[in-house]
């Protein structure tokens, strides 16, 4: 049933790339809830993603592990504030940010065990969690199904009024004119590299064929030093940007590009969102709850099975190898620093292919490059 609500609290305590998963919940709320004030609880420096969301009003923040003094800080901006509160996890704490913030709780929960029951309890409506055949999007849009509401199947991506600005003062070339394509070397966890040998491969493919290579990533010291030493090896063309870029302008470079490759991270998610040509290079990770979501895709079904190198809409997923892919553990190790043989065993052949079958995706499509 569809409760009524003049505030509403979205609780996503996640990752920066489940935060733009949670998007098309989002904008089904602030569709069926057109004057309601909607606020978007998230872990601190995740938020990006909803930069210039127009379907959000505040962006509430708080630690991974609050200490006493943020969780009083917490207290003070949910306590009974909201008239409905949604968790996206079925985690304890998103749970009790729930209980703490609105009379009205919907849920998702975690498969029955004793000793979660009492989630089910504190909510007027859950949904169990499928953690293996339901992607993340349909999973969170079922929250939607609950409140009885319509569906929004679109990605909202992060965007900034400056955005174009800032890229012309960062881009040494036209690149709103001459093609380039982008490159996110580095996810958050070494099980989910490809390694750098492929990426210096590859970098000399795309330079060959006529590509200017614009490389993005984070600005912690990790993740320099990691592109730092393959560009010694790199064409002078190749630019970096690692560090320098808000995820709205990320977005904006993109969308302009003609290809874009990269692993199984946030700003992959990100642009298959934008609508340009993705290749997603994938090893571990179960495709059916994780692989990126296609432009324009409005189903209420997984968008890729759970095996294989495929295709849907613009994005292009390249599966690692190994008959133990896709594994669903975090690496050979079993732990987020591990190594991943079925990435380290991609060849950058297998890539390039991928990458020549995307472009002559769009090009069949009879759709124009993105452009900003």
């Amino acid at each position: 049933m569809k409760y009524p609500a003049n505030k509403i609290l979205l609780i996503a305590t996640r990752q920066i790339g489940d935060v733009l998963l949670v998007t098309p919940l989002l904008r089904s709320l602030h569709r069926a809830y057109p004057r309601a004030v909607i606020d978007v609880l998230v872990y601190d420096n995740k938020g990006g993603m909803l930069e210039g969301n127009p379907d959000c009003n505040a962006i509430i923040s708080v630690a991974e592990h609050p200490n006493f003094e943020e969780y009083k800080i917490l207290l003070k901006q949910i306590f009974r504030r909201y008239d409905l509160a949604i968790s996206t996890l079925g985690g304890d704490r998103p749970l009790i940010y729930a209980l703490l913030a609105a009379p009205k709780r919907i849920s998702i929960v975690p498969p029955r065990r004793w000793q979660d029951a009492w989630k089910r309890w504190v909510v007027q409506a859950f949904l169990e969690l499928d953690n293996q055949k339901t992607h993340t999007v349909i999973q969170n849009l079922k929250l939607a199904d609950l409140l009885g509401i319509a569906r929004c199947y679109e990605l909202v991506v992060p965007q900034s009024i400056d955005s174009f600005e800032v890229l012309e003062q960062l881009l040494p070339f036209a690149w709103q004119t001459q093609p380039f394509s982008v490159l996110h070397l580095m996810p958050m966890w070494h099980y989910k590299r490809w390694t750098l040998t492929g990426w210096g491969q590859l970098v000399h493919y795309l330079t060959q064929a006529g590509l200017r290579v614009v490389l993005t990533g984070g600005g912690g010291e990790q993740e320099t030093a990691f592109i730092r030493d393959p560009l010694l090896n790199m064409p002078d063309t190749v630019i970096n940007l690692a560090g320098q870029l808000r995820f709205s302008d990320v977005a904006q470079l993109i969308r302009a590009c003609q290809v874009y490759i990269g692993p199984d991270t946030a700003v992959t998610h990100l642009a298959a969102a934008t609508g340009a040509p993705t290749v997603a290079l994938y090893g571990p990770t179960n495709p059916l709850k994780w692989a990126p979501w296609p432009n324009d895709y409005a189903l209420d079904k997984t968008p890729f099975k759970h095996k294989g190198t495929q295709q849907v809409a613009n994005v292009l997923l390249v599966q690692g190898r190994g008959r133990c892919v896709p594994c669903h553990q975090e690496g050979c190790e079993r732990h987020k620093q591990s190594s991943s043989r079925c990435l380290e065993e991609l060849d950058s052949t297998t890539v390039i292919e991928a990458i020549e079958a995307s472009i002559d995706w769009m090009k069949n499509e009879n759709k124009p490059c993105p452009k900003a």
